[in-house]
């Protein structure tokens, strides 16, 4: 392919590097993308008159061509995309460039996304029925979700989705509602488990540990079977409902987390990027990833995600109506909360109130380190005190803990009950909360 981009270009005195053809694929896939009615040799061509510039090349064909005629997919139907893996065969994952700035690569392959991204995807997770059953379930408990409220730039704003917390017991939702705290504040909206999520836990913690089991085990990344102990319920109604970039709170889940999240109702784009040092200048150019998430996936974050990458649900122009759900995505992210993590043991600020554990994604000198620091500023009608202290990790993920700070006097914290329990016991009282 480089020896057909030098003929064309005679007068170039640079020789091309071993890695130009990797990069050239990248921007076929890309333009591809961006173009999928054209083919592959005329994109090339202009690719080549236009230097290898992906932003010149689309701008020409935009100017060139007359608007493609959209086709609208029937309801329901999922979008498909032949992989990329053909066009990019000789990189290994870890090695794959990301998009240029002011790009988007959309993927729908899952050889794609785990090619490109922290990500599993897997689609038809559940039997179509199962799926069905438990999208109409919390559809009919979304109406009771709240938005939670934060503090940005002394203003209150709300959260543009609804979401609820999901508990196994009664007991654990005093437990959530009085001792854990997210976001520097406690939460109300606490629900206990229902039927059918009871049911799916057991399939979606059996399929997370298997896919844990095919990647190699990071430092910090807990070497136990990962056991979803709670979980976020999300309700985007419409097109204009999202959440801006990103990473999920490590409090209670600590270094390195893995989190299975299902998607039921409307598909909508779940978008990454990488998160990159504030001094690498090479890198701050690269652009951002798009996977489109339809009914009844199964999308794994594994445990480079949280540290090392953001994502998002971007609001969209326009959804295909989903039969059952109409405009609204359901989503069930599944968290395993670590008993070693308690509230109990974790720190406490000079407010009194309790820390939030976060890592450093940005600053070069001590990027990757863990710190427990004070969020009360961001709970409306609150100060922080400012409160700052490096965190402390084994390399399975376990806290070690300094002077008192930890299982004080040796009592240990009632851990919380695995879903996949309750799904084989039974739960111990189905009184809705």
């Amino acid at each position: 392919m480089d020896r057909f981009v030098s003929r064309k270009r005679p007068r170039s005195p640079l020789a091309p590097r071993p890695q130009d053809e990797d990069s050239t694929d990248l921007k076929l896939a890309l333009l591809m993308s961006l173009f999928p009615d054209m083919a592959l040799d005329a994109l090339m061509e202009i690719l080549v008159s236009s230097s290898g510039c992906v932003e010149t090349t689309s701008a020409i064909i935009k100017a060139q061509a007359p608007p493609a005629k959209k086709r609208v997919p029937a309801p329901g139907t999922p979008a498909v995309q032949t992989s990329l893996a053909s066009l990019l065969p000789s990189l290994p994952s870890t090695n794959r460039p990301l998009p240029p700035k002011g790009t988007t690569l959309h993927l729908y392959s899952p050889t794609d996304i785990a090619t490109y991204t922290p990500c599993t995807l897997i689609h038809n997770f559940l039997p179509s029925s199962q799926a069905n059953a438990l999208l109409i379930e919390l559809l009919a408990e979304s109406p009771h979700f709240s938005r939670p409220q934060f503090q940005l730039f002394s203003r209150t704003v709300s959260s543009p989705h609804s979401s609820s917390i999901y508990v196994s017991t009664p007991e654990e939702h005093h437990k959530h509602t009085s001792e854990y705290t997210y976001g520097g504040t406690y939460r109300s909206n606490v629900r206990q488990l229902t039927p059918h999520m009871r049911t799916v836990s057991a399939r979606v913690q059996t399929t997370v540990n298997e896919q844990i089991c095919l990647r190699p085990k990071l430092p910090f990344q807990s070497p136990q079977p990962w056991t979803p102990n709670a979980a976020f319920v999300n309700c985007y109604a419409g097109p204009a409902e999202s959440v801006g970039y990103h990473s999920d709170e490590l409090t209670y889940l600590g270094p390195r987390p893995v989190i299975g999240s299902l998607s039921l109702g409307v598909e909508r784009e779940f978008r990454l990027r990488k998160i990159v040092p504030d001094d690498d200048e090479e890198t701050q150019s690269h652009g951002q990833i798009s996977i489109h998430l339809p009914h009844n996936s199964l999308l794994i974050m594994h445990a480079e995600m949280q540290e090392e990458w953001k994502h998002a649900i971007a609001p969209a122009r326009s959804i295909t109506l989903h039969p059952v759900s109409g405009n609204k995505r359901i989503n069930i992210t599944y968290r395993w909360y670590r008993d070693s993590l308690h509230p109990r043991y974790t720190p406490r600020c000079q407010c009194g109130e309790h820390t939030i554990l976060r890592c450093v994604q940005r600053k070069q000198e001590t990027r990757g380190r863990y710190m427990w620091m004070c969020y009360a500023g961001f709970a409306p009608g609150k100060i922080g005190c400012g409160y700052f202290q490096w965190a402390e990790f084994d390399d399975d993920g376990e806290p070690v803990w300094e002077g008192r700070q930890g299982k004080e006097g040796g009592e240990e914290a009632p851990r919380l009950r695995n879903f996949v329990e309750d799904a084989v016991e039974g739960p111990k009282n189905e009184t809705e909360i």
